[in-house]
């Protein structure tokens, strides 16, 4: 039920299911942080590889960390040769880089010719993991990224759709503002590598908060598939292919 609440995981883990699809060979997860999509990776590929900025995977509760990145790196350059990788997963971590195109760059330095980028960032999103978040992005802004450092796009995938985004962003201030729900987000793995919050659960407010995210969730996957509006997404995945170097 958490997960069918969750409009932004639900949707996201949709997307990245049918992004897994593109998948192949020697994977990079740049970003893993304790490798929560593997799963939906694993059958697709030869081997799995996640590396981590040292210092942002820090931030979280040791205690949680189910798996931790085969790789640390600098935030700077990646610590592998020049195309290691057939695929290179990016998910839900542009917005924490300062430079992303740095960022970006590196990625498909390590790609191999007409190797596959799968990366997810979000459009509109709440403040989270701060003060390290920096940016949004559109479809055309991930476009460019990628366009200056001889990825072509040839995929791009938005998850949700108005309704969902307005339904989100309401289930969010019910779940955070309202019901201080903080801990169990974090509990069930749901708030990323944010720091730990002492936030004690509003008890007395779940006989109303529970049922009010339950048919916000409903109404907005209703909503979505009835009055869609393509010019509003929680976030975009997008498909990538490396160009040959001459």
């Amino acid at each position: 039920m958490a997960n069918w609440v969750d409009l932004y995981r639900t949707l996201h883990q949709r997307a990245l299911r049918d992004g897994a699809r593109s998948a192949r060979g020697r994977l990079l997860d740049v970003g893993c942080g304790d490798k929560p999509h593997e799963h939906l990776f694993r059958s697709f590929v030869d081997e799995y590889v996640g590396v981590e900025y040292e210092g942002s995977f820090a931030l979280t509760d040791a205690s949680r960390r189910s798996t931790k990145p085969d790789y640390f790196y600098d935030g700077k350059r990646l610590p592998f040769s020049d195309q290691a990788f057939d695929t290179v997963l990016n998910v839900d971590v542009l917005e924490h880089t300062p430079e992303p195109r740095l960022l970006v760059s590196e990625m498909s330095r390590v790609l191999r010719d007409d190797g596959i980028l799968i990366l997810t960032a979000p459009f509109s999103f709440r403040l989270h993991e701060l003060p390290h978040d920096y940016f949004r992005y559109t479809p055309n802004g991930l476009r460019a990224l990628c366009d200056r450092v001889d990825i072509t796009v040839t995929e791009v995938h938005p998850f949700g759709s108005v309704w969902s985004l307005i339904g989100h962003k309401i289930n969010s201030y019910l779940a955070f503002r309202v019901a201080h729900l903080d801990g169990v987000g974090q509990s069930l793995g749901k708030l990323g590598q944010e720091a730990s919050r002492d936030n004690r659960t509003r008890v007395w407010t779940l006989p109303a908060v529970v049922p009010a995210m339950v048919g916000v969730a409903a109404a907005a996957r209703v909503f979505d598939r009835t009055c869609p509006d393509d010019t509003e997404a929680l976030g975009h995945l997008i498909v990538g292919r490396r160009k040959g170097r001459r």
